[in-house]
């Protein structure tokens, strides 16, 4: 999709120019995987105009396959960013009616020959937020993932103002979530879809102060509601301020929960694509460090922390740059 901000910090009513950025979640952790070396198919429908072009050759940029990507459709969806500061919250204004998404039906992607040789399947929650249409396709997507085998995840990303085509959220994102491996999510992606609870905190009054084992709950809840789920997984994000944030996560494996180091990004750059970043360092922890849990998840903290400093929706960093993070060095010390 598209995305349209006024340049820095200014507010909408400020601006006489956007700049503009092509991304999306799904995309989004498809640049991170390709980065980090990983072979990656982004499967989506464009439409067949220049923006649609654009949005094909920014993933061709970034080594992204585009080979299951079809067209159709008269519009790219787009976005409309104005970024927060101090104690000014970021606003978003989705314009993604009638895109080509929105207007995909079942049948237009044939799922069996994307998934020939692929080991893994990765959704998020705003796919099926855009229309039935996308739901429907989801849904086929999962189930076919789920017959042969493959790894499905999930970042379930509830947005309140996607989901306008009138039904309720629950129905769908349980279907769709009970095919998953890896559930990625927030409290409020827990509560909002599921309506799981962290016991005793309250986020807008407590988001300074995180701790891990308020989410131990969450996590127990979700495996509890979704059997099939090998691994539950949460962002930490505490917030002091819309420039301030404590960053962490926990995963939890039925048996233990493991806790990643806490960082302070003390100067947010840009936080949007946050989530998206930590779930593909956490596919590449998972898949680089296989029965190394706590490795896997300080590889996606650590990588979702970097992402914060690099303006756009997508994360531009390398495994080495991770891999320093993790080490230790924050110090930001040119490299000569």
């Amino acid at each position: 999709m598209l995305r349209l901000a006024p340049p820095g910090f200014l507010r909408f009513s400020q601006t006489n120019s956007f700049d503009i950025i092509y991304g999306g979640g799904e995309s989004n952790v498809a640049v991170s995987l390709a980065n980090y070396g990983i072979p990656v198919s982004f499967v989506t429908r464009l439409p067949k105009n220049d923006l649609g072009e654009c949005a094909l050759m920014e993933m061709r940029k970034r080594g992204v396959g585009v080979e299951d990507i079809i067209f159709g459709g008269d519009r790219l969806g787009i976005y409309f960013l104005e970024t927060g500061a101090v104690s000014r919250g970021s606003k978003v204004i989705y314009d993604r009616a009638h895109s080509a998404i929105a207007q995909i039906k079942s049948g237009m992607i044939d799922w069996e020959k994307v998934f020939e040789g692929a080991q893994w399947f990765h959704w998020t929650g705003i796919t099926p937020a855009i229309s039935q249409g996308a739901a429907d396709v989801c849904l086929e997507a999962v189930q076919k993932a789920s017959e042969l085998g493959i790894t499905v995840s999930t970042d379930l990303n509830y947005r309140a103002k996607l989901w306008k085509y009138g039904v309720e959220p629950e129905g769908i994102m349980t279907k769709l979530t009970s095919y998953c491996d890896i559930i990625l999510g927030n409290e409020e992606d827990a509560e909002k879809h599921f309506g799981i609870k962290p016991e005793g905190l309250d986020i807008t009054t407590q988001g300074h102060d995180v701790k891990a084992e308020a989410f131990l709950s969450v996590c127990q809840q979700m495996m509890e509601k979704f059997p099939r789920a090998k691994k539950v997984i949460t962002t930490l994000r505490g917030s002091l301020s819309a420039s301030h944030n404590t960053w962490a996560g926990v995963m939890y494996d039925g048996t233990t929960l493991f806790e990643s180091p806490q960082y302070q990004i003390t100067h947010i750059v840009d936080r949007v694509g946050g989530g998206d970043s930590f779930m593909g360092g956490l596919i590449y922890g998972l898949l680089k460090y296989p029965g190394d849990d706590q490795n896997a998840l300080n590889f996606a903290v650590a990588a979702s922390c970097l992402k914060h400093t690099i303006k756009g929706d997508a994360n531009l960093v390398t495994v080495e740059e991770v891999r320093k993070l993790m080490g230790g060095d924050a110090s930001g010390r040119v490299a000569r």
